[in-house]
């Protein structure tokens, strides 16, 4: 999977870039999916006096709503960006208004003093209403979406890279430096995602078909745990692969 995200102020041209997007790459073959970020405090599509808003009033911890032609799931809290992507399957996905986050960016503004304030290192491209104004800005291509949407994608399958985890420096920097800052290095050319060390890891965890990333302290202290166990038992093998499945219902 690989991630882009479009962010910038209302009104700056962020669902028409992404329109442009999903539709480039859809015609290239890619299987698609998108997240839409909504700033809004007040926004739910569960309102009071539902079916479901009942449900979950009655202390339901996950409720869907079937309907004939969509499904949905609906969850009493705002999930992570990363709990999200566990849903998704496609190659691409296209996130909006997420501007957190270890993956390449691109900034749609009105003008340049909007583009300033959204600046961040992982940005790619800007885009947006401005690009009626300059085609360039702080090195960076300025690409409008509507005129020059195959060159947009262009630069987007030259740039994405497969999903890396986003641990804070301090909780892995197995790599020599924080998560994002890999990130940025390959945005670069100077760094690969094989230069992230999870991506070799020793020791795996999935829970539910869901595949949890761990830095290596973690993997460290699972692997040493279960490999101790398993060393006193018959069959052990020096340098075998080990493998564990815990029932969920036991």
């Amino acid at each position: 999977m690989k991630i882009v995200s479009v962010f910038g102020i209302t009104g700056s041209g962020k669902t028409t870039t992404i329109e442009c997007i999903i539709r480039e790459l859809t015609k290239r073959r890619y299987s698609v999916g998108s997240l839409k970020d909504i700033h809004f405090e007040q926004f739910a599509i569960d309102t009071e006096g539902t079916n479901t808003y009942r449900h979950r009033q009655a202390g339901a911890e996950l409720v869907t709503a079937r309907g004939l032609h969509e499904t949905d799931i609906l969850y009493p809290r705002a999930l992570s960006v990363d709990e999200i992507l566990a849903h998704y399957d496609q190659e691409y996905v296209v996130l909006e208004g997420v501007d957190e986050g270890n993956f390449p960016k691109i900034i749609t503004a009105h003008n340049t003093d909007e583009v300033d304030e959204r600046w961040d290192p992982s940005v790619i491209a800007i885009s947006g209403r401005v690009a009626n104004e300059i085609q360039e800005y702080r090195g960076l291509p300025v690409i409008s979406a509507l005129d020059a949407g195959a060159e947009l994608v262009d630069l987007i399958e030259a740039k994405a890279f497969p999903r890396l985890p986003d641990f804070p420096q301090e909780c892995c920097g197995a790599c020599g430096m924080s998560c994002r800052e890999l990130g940025n290095r390959i945005l670069k050319g100077e760094a690969s995602v094989a230069d992230c060390v999870l991506q070799q890891a020793q020791v795996e965890l999935e829970i539910g078909g869901r595949s949890i990333a761990m830095v290596p302290f973690v993997q460290t202290i699972l692997g040493n745990a279960v490999e101790g166990v398993v060393k006193e038992l018959d069959g052990w093998q020096r340098d075998k692969d080990i493998v564990v499945k815990i029932r969920g219902d036991r």
